[in-house]
């Protein structure tokens, strides 16, 4: 008998524009409370201040506004569960549009109420539907701001730890991306000999192999959802984490190490 294709994981459209409103609210004030001096510490991304890094969190949802902007593409091009294997090609532009915006834009505080205000008016008409041309290829709105999650909430922690900073993280962005990035692995390691569970979000199945049916699976990962996701961001390495316990793994079939990072 054929394994059981595994159903495609949907979201609550309603939900997820909340959420990345919610989280884009919350490092808008965490960035208004950082002083010169944090702003002016490397971040801990190639040669990126802190300063470059919050200007680079605002295209998290610039990105909506623009291309919302813009023609609809004719036709869907990318799968939500695609995209996390479409953005390393974009690093070098990315890298270089982020520098260029923080130095057009000293004064962050305007530069995060444009964006709030822009994402904020379109939002309110668009529908789940509406195709963007985004440049990983176009995708739904719904599907796209579902990435918005894994931006956002990817790079608050970056903020956090290269500023010191506490901006938290809302509970559904971080869900959302925590289950975006889970799925993603099973789709780079097809298979159902292994079980990630990452509570309380997301458990999957991946790994070629011998497939459980019943009882505690063989093979298990387990881990918290920020340090799921330093490790499928290469935030963490593998064995960094285990050796911190900040990752438990059981079973021949538990090492993730040649699978990781998902994104660069």
């Amino acid at each position: 008998m054929p394994p059981a294709r595994k159903r495609t994981r949907t979201y609550d459209p309603a939900k997820i524009r909340v959420a990345v409103l919610a989280q884009f609210g919350n490092v808008r004030q965490g960035v208004h409370s950082l002083t010169e001096e944090q702003l002016a510490r490397p971040a801990r991304l190639g040669e990126w201040s802190v300063r470059e890094l919050a200007a680079h969190l605002t295209m998290a949802v610039e990105t909506v506004s623009r291309n919302l902007d813009r023609p609809e593409p004719g036709a869907k091009e990318l799968a939500l569960l695609d995209w996390p294997f479409a953005t390393a090609a974009r690093a070098g532009d990315i890298a270089d549009g982020t520098r260029e915006l923080a130095r057009d834009n000293p004064d962050l505080d305007a530069l995060y109420a444009r964006a709030e205000q822009r994402i904020t008016e379109r939002l309110a008409t668009a529908p789940d539907d509406r195709l963007l041309a985004a440049r990983t290829g176009a995708m739904t709105l719904a599907d796209y701001l579902v990435t918005r999650t894994v931006e956002l909430v990817v790079h608050t922690d970056d903020l956090n730890r290269a500023a010191g900073a506490d901006i938290p993280l809302d509970r559904q962005a971080l869900a959302a991306c925590t289950r975006l990035l889970a799925d993603a692995l099973a789709v780079k390691a097809p298979g159902a000999s292994t079980e990630v569970r990452i509570p309380p979000y997301a458990v999957v199945q991946c790994v070629e192999g011998p497939r459980h049916t019943r009882g505690t699976p063989p093979n298990v990962v387990e881990t918290d959802p920020l340090t799921w996701i330093r490790l499928a961001t290469g935030r963490t390495e593998w064995k960094t984490a285990l050796d911190e316990a900040k990752v438990s793994a059981s079973g021949e079939r538990a090492d993730l190490g040649d699978l990781l990072p998902l994104m660069g």
